[in-house]
């Protein structure tokens, strides 16, 4: 009897990831999925958060797509790792700051390495020509494949027709006429084919799903290595709190996060005894953390930038606490600063 082969799939909880290992199952392949969690994920963070996103599902996408596929998940965590490669990125970053191509890269490498630790055969990715313009061309499918190590072990189901042929393909673990060649940015064949499988629910990420492709998220992680003297270190409460709220920074010194509604505010009440803490408490307004080190005069700026924010925004004067990172509590009272003295250059 012939062996029953086994694939691992990249699984990002994207309609592309989805019909990959779902297109190589119907050939009778094992598969399992593999989700590397780098911090970066959009994976419903912020609407977990969100009053106003509660009719939205919360679900891990990667979880969810593997559910419907009726496979096992590995999620592996790969934050200290991906250092790294958002740091030093060979091929250099997209529009923003994604590292996509060093990325996929750096993905399929731990996968070749998985496969090699638990006896898999070979990999799958829902990589599609031309979808993507920095990780998904066709000059850029060899570079994965060549600098991965995964060479012609990597299978691209829904535009393998496009590439050369892979080892899968030509021992016959994988008939070849029964995948794709899909191409381009349009998703109506990825969807008619979603149809045929009778899949009715799927994610429909915009840029991706990785918050690095985010211009606004970009532009709060450059402040924040700016405002470390260009030290890139981070840890994974910073790429969180860069999720959150709204960023002002007023002066090159300190940064406000301030909570947007009810939901973030109880978030950012968590980070308690890692940052000042500043809350009306003459007038219902938000929860903002300040983050660097300001001096007193710095406080009063930032308390009036707080009382602007809240109810009391027209008020004469507002009481604000200020909360050291101790517990220490003192009360200041300011008249809060009008929204034309908040320059647009201090939003991030």
């Amino acid at each position: 009897m012939n062996q029953q082969r086994k694939a691992v799939a990249l699984i990002s909880g994207g309609l592309d990831s989805m019909l990959a290992a779902k297109t190589i199952l119907e050939q009778g392949v094992h598969v399992e999925g593999i989700n590397f969690f780098t911090g970066f994920c959009v994976e419903g963070h912020t609407h977990a958060i969100r009053a106003r996103d509660k009719a939205k599902p919360k679900r891990n996408n990667s979880l969810w797509v593997a559910e419907q596929l009726g496979i096992k998940l590995h999620i592996i965590d790969v934050i200290e790792e991906y250092k790294d490669v958002l740091i030093n990125p060979k091929h250099g970053y997209g529009a923003n700051m994604n590292p996509c191509l060093d990325c996929k890269i750096f993905m399929v490498n731990k996968a070749k390495q998985w496969i090699a630790e638990n006896g898999f055969d070979f990999i799958i990715t829902g990589e599609v020509i031309g979808q993507r313009p920095m990780s998904q061309r066709k000059d850029t499918m060899p570079v994965i494949a060549r600098e991965s190590g995964a060479d012609d072990l990597l299978l691209r189901p829904l535009c393998a027709k496009n590439l050369p042929a892979t080892l899968p393909e030509r021992e016959g673990w994988v008939d070849r006429e029964k995948l794709y060649d899909f191409s381009g940015r349009s998703r109506k064949p990825q969807m008619a084919l979603a149809e045929q499988y009778g899949f009715s629910e799927y994610s429909q990420p915009a840029g991706g799903c990785c918050f690095l492709t985010d211009a606004n998220y970009s532009a709060k992680l450059v402040d924040l290595w700016q405002a470390r003297n260009n030290n890139r270190a981070y840890d994974l409460d910073d790429i969180m709190l860069l999720k959150v709220g709204r960023h002002i920074r007023p002066r090159p010194n300190f940064k406000m996060i301030v909570a947007r509604e009810e939901g973030e505010g109880r978030f950012l009440r968590g980070y308690k005894k890692e940052f000042m803490m500043m809350g009306c408490t003459s007038h219902n307004g938000p929860l903002v953390l300040i983050d660097g080190s300001p001096s007193d005069e710095d406080l009063q700026l930032a308390a009036a930038i707080t009382a602007r924010y809240g109810q009391g925004r027209d008020a004469e004067q507002v009481n604000v606490s200020i909360t050291g990172k101790d517990g220490s509590t003192k009360t200041v009272q300011v008249k809060p600063l009008p929204a034309d003295q908040i320059p647009e250059a201090w939003f991030i």
